[in-house]
């Protein structure tokens, strides 16, 4: 006000002494609308503007915020003013409600009479002995896989059956969000049986048909992942079998080559005499001999075929028993021709399994396909021969390497699975309306619609790049390449930087000004200054607490989910000392706590603290993040905790996004097999602050040259931390040239093949713009950019462009030292923040204490947002104290260096759970009378 007085000539007193409600309050309204050419907005006006919202924005997004903004910006377009808050706030929630009773009534035209009553019985209580719990249907189909057995097959496939057997139509979601549809299905997790049941018919069916629908994806993503773990389990054990009994019964001979001169010195000397007497002696012994052939056999085809042999027996003793349930459950199919013999193979399994007395071999008269499925290394152990010399397939083998066939296409997407959601038809993971809007997508991507203007910028950037490399190699001290081996890097360590003379000074103020401060006092002070309880709504159709106790209540299971210590032990029953119990939090969990809701939560506080930051203390706001991921120990008991072949043990990886001054703004849950690659590209494109990335940290398990050719399509950089750097080589820009760049000569390998990208550009840019709207998930996407689909075409575009990109990053790594301190400093916070995991997720040894996914997933957020909400607090602190005169200009360049608000020595996260709305924590200095 001051600033606009300034502006006018005017006393800004002028603005307190000015009656809002007089005449001329009036007059200037009207003058201002007048020269705005805006009119003020009439009833009819206003429901126009919420029909509108039905009509063509709530098909793209149900975000109310989103919603919010859309309504302000049709009323700008229309020429109204805009309402209240409040009012635009009910003009939202009207959309919304209209727009589901529009769904609503849609999707009950299209289900069938017969499929709307079978709908009705999952809510029927069946009793099944006199005087014993009864439980209904849909309470059975909640129930999370187990772990990897034949029950869970059998039960997972009954599921299946049944869901299928409600005649759900095929097209009944068509033209639905997906993210609406999942918070349809959220709202019957959430909601009690009595609860669905008094819904009306259109509300009722359609929350039903929408759950069964997302559950019958998840049941068909289960088996086909089934399929996929129990092949990869039966190979993976046989080889560990066959690893230690080759360790124990076997040892490496040392000196071979001298051996063999003196058997071959003895043999050429001795030629007539027995073996025994010439080469036995010659070789230092029989047993050495043995030893030699043992080695030969464990490192060659011997090898193979004991693993194969264990194989066989493993699975015809256990694994065998998954097959028959699953080949009925999922129904396998391929958008190529060239995949019809694992189509075959998958059709003949299915019939032998329904054949009584099966046979150890297939008929002969049975067309057994062999070229497509059967490995070559394996072919003479799937075929034999008869008593008469005939071809025989044993039935067993020949099963054992056809699923082995199947996994291994179904993990590169080139089959895929009818009702599935991971492993869906891989055209619908692309933007069905690519064509007709390229220029839209390419304008989005900041691509230019040529390939021949991409390319050519990409050659000037790449023989600049290896110019600049090797005109500065001669005078770089720390950097050599050698002959050594095809071509090795050599790369002087960074030198230690000078130790902050001041952190520790500043450290012991903060914890003498605020000793032991309670974490769940933490989150409560960030709550009450940021609002993100605000953010969760209840996903039922009421809301009958008010918004205090709501608030409390929600703290309390944060902190208790976040904590690892449960609701139990943050509520009256386990000595806390703040009045609710555990049934009230275990009611606002259910009904308030969804992973959205969280992530919204989160990025709320990052937000916060963006804003919160003084440029002053922690500089300029960055644009770069670090990721990594973190071994967290987890019951195993279900489908996604794996054992660790490096931490050792059954758990899962949290996988972190957090910047340079320690603010984590993503994180996932995923298996420890899984894809690095696809976890860091998803946080980038999915996190829900308003920071933009534009670096991207990583370590080697996250990044590729598939990787380096996404991330730059994507518009950010991918900076990893090589652990074999020293093998790394540098891709040439032009053919023909061999003696260009004579330096860089030991660690130059072929030419980039530019016509493959010429040729799949526009795909490469389908296939960005899938992964940046989200069409499919990430890991689903990249799963055909395997080296096991090298025959695919954009696969081979991908990487040649990843080549590109790869060498102009090992460019400048090599040549710039500050880009390398850059990376290592990105990926310590990323370090630091793993490690404060375990002093706030400490309760049960730090573990995930549960079998259900989204229980494990939802701890995992509450982690992140506790974390979250120290860190802001600790910037707080922080500037609180360096803004006073003491400490104003103390800190040096190497202070703010390794300044961060990721402190907890001061922090008190045990003991007694209180917690008073009321009080707060002394933030702010304290006014001067």
């Amino acid at each position: 006000m001051a600033h606009l007085a300034q502006q006018l000539g005017v006393p800004a007193t002028s603005f307190v002494r000015y009656d809002w409600h007089g005449r001329l309050a009036s007059h200037h309204r009207t003058a201002i609308r007048a020269f705005l050419g805006v009119r003020e907005a009439t009833v009819a006006d206003q429901q126009g503007v919420t029909e509108w919202l039905v009509a063509h924005e709530l098909p793209q997004t149900q975000q109310p915020e989103a919603l919010r903004a859309a309504f302000l910006a049709r009323c700008r377009a229309v020429g109204l003013e805009p309402p209240t808050p409040d009012r635009v706030e009910r003009h939202v929630r009207t959309a919304l409600a209209a727009y589901d009773e529009r769904i609503c009534a849609v999707v009950l035209r299209r289900l069938p009479p017969e499929a709307q009553a079978r709908l009705d019985t999952l809510l029927e209580v069946a009793t099944p002995l006199p005087g014993a719990p009864g439980q209904s249907a849909l309470a059975d189909l909640k129930r999370d896989a187990g772990p990897l057995s034949v029950a869970t097959v059998e039960q997972a496939a009954a599921k299946l059956d049944r869901l299928r057997a409600l005649g759900l139509p095929p097209d009944l979601f068509d033209g639905v969000p997906p993210r609406l549809v999942e918070r349809f299905r959220q709202r019957v997790v959430a909601e009690e049986l009595y609860e669905l049941r008094r819904h009306p018919a259109p509300r009722r069916l359609t929350l039903l048909a929408a759950y069964c629908w997302r559950r019958s994806q998840e049941l068909t993503d289960t088996l086909a992942e089934v399929l996929v773990d129990a092949m990869q389990h039966l190979h993976v054990r046989a080889e560990r079998r066959v690893d230690r009994a080759i360790l124990r019964d076997a040892k490496r001979v040392r000196g071979k080559h001298a051996i063999l001169g003196n058997i071959a010195a003895a043999s050429l000397a001795h030629p007539d005499e027995p073996v025994r007497a010439v080469v036995h002696p010659a070789a230092g012994g029989e047993q050495t001999l043995r030893d030699l052939v043992a080695e030969r056999d464990a490192a060659g085809a011997g090898y193979e075929r004991t693993v194969y042999t264990v194989m066989r027996a493993s699975y015809s003793h256990h694994y065998r028993r998954l097959v028959p349930p699953l080949l009925q459950a999922l129904d396998v199919r391929s958008n190529n021709e060239r995949h019809r013999p694992a189509l075959d193979a998958l059709a003949l399994l299915r019939r032998a399994a329904q054949a009584p007395g099966a046979r150890p071999t297939f008929d002969a008269a049975e067309p057994v396909p062999l070229d497509g499925v059967v490995r070559p290394a394996w072919r003479d152990l799937v075929v034999t021969r008869g008593t008469k010399g005939q071809p025989r397939v044993n039935r067993i083998s020949y099963e054992i390497a056809a699923l082995h066939t199947v996994r291994d296409k179904l993990r590169c997407k080139e089959l895929w699975v009818a009702g599935a959601d991971r492993y869906r038809d891989p055209d619908e993971d692309l933007p069905a309306d690519f064509a007709a809007r390229r220029e839209d997508y390419y304008a989005a991507l900041s691509l230019p619609l040529e390939a021949d203007t991409f390319i050519a910028a990409l050659q000037h950037r790449l023989r600049a790049a290896l110019a600049a490399l090797d005109a500065e190699l001669p005078q770089n001290p720390s950097l050599a390449l050698t002959t050594r081996a095809g071509g090795r890097i050599k790369l002087a360590p960074l030198g230690p930087q000078p130790a902050p003379p001041h952190l520790e000074s500043l450290k012991a103020e903060l914890g003498r000004r605020w000793p032991m401060v309670g974490l769940l006092d933490m989150l409560k002070e960030a709550d009450l200054r940021i609002g993100f309880t605000d953010l969760f709504t209840t996903a039922t159709a009421r809301e009958h607490l008010d918004r205090p106790t709501l608030q409390k209540r929600l703290l309390l299971c944060l902190y208790g989910l976040g904590t690892n210590l449960g609701l139990r032990r943050v509520s009256v029953e386990g000595g806390a000392e703040h009045g609710e119990r555990e049934h009230d939090l275990a009611y606002a969990r259910r009904r308030f706590l969804t992973r959205d809701a969280v992530r919204a939560a989160i990025g709320r506080v990052a937000d916060a603290l963006f804003a919160a930051r003084l440029p002053e203390v922690w500089g300029e706001a960055t644009t770069a993040c670090a990721s990594d991921s973190k071994k967290f120990g987890a019951w195993d008991q279900n489908l996604l905790t794996e054992w660790h072949a490096r931490y050792r043990g059954p758990g899962v990886m949290v996988y972190w996004h957090v910047d340079k001054k320690a603010a984590c703004i993503y994180s996932q849950l995923k298996r420890c097999s899984s894809s690095e690659v696809a976890a860091m590209i998803t946080g980038v494109l999915r996190h829900c602050t308003h920071m933009a990335v534009d670096r991207q940290y990583v370590d080697s398990h996250g990044q590729s040259e598939v990787a380096f050719a996404c991330c730059h399509l994507l518009g950010f950089r991918l900076l990893p931390r090589l652990k074999a750097l020293s093998r790394q080589k540098l891709s040439r820009p032009d053919a023909g040239q061999p003696e260009a760049y004579p330096n860089l000569q030991p660690v130059l390998t072929r030419p980039i093949r530019w016509d493959l990208i010429h040729q799949q550009y526009d795909e490469l840019v389908k296939y960005a713009t899938a992964l940046r709207l989200g069409t499919a998930d990430a890991e689903a996407l990249l799963r055909r950019f395997t080296r096991a689909n090298v025959q695919h075409p954009t696969y081979t575009a991908m990487a040649e462009l990843g080549k590109v990109y790869k060498t102009l990053f090992l460019c400048d790594y090599l040549r710039l030292p500050e880009l390398r301190r850059e990376i290592q400093e990105g990926l310590n916070v990323v370090e630091t923040w793993n490690s404060a995991n375990g002093f706030i997720f400490f309760a049960k040894g730090g573990e995930f204490a549960t079998n259900r996914l989204e229980d494990a997933e939802l701890a995992m957020l509450c982690l992140h947002l506790l974390q979250l909400c120290l860190v802001y607090v600790n910037t707080l602190l922080l500037q609180r104290v360096l803004s006073e005169p003491e400490w104003t200009g103390r800190l040096t360049v190497e202070d703010r260096r390794g300044l961060s608000p990721l402190l907890y020595g001061h922090v008190n996260p045990y003991g007694v759970v209180r917690l008073d709305m009321h009080q707060r924590l002394p933030v702010e200095a304290p006014a001067v009378a």
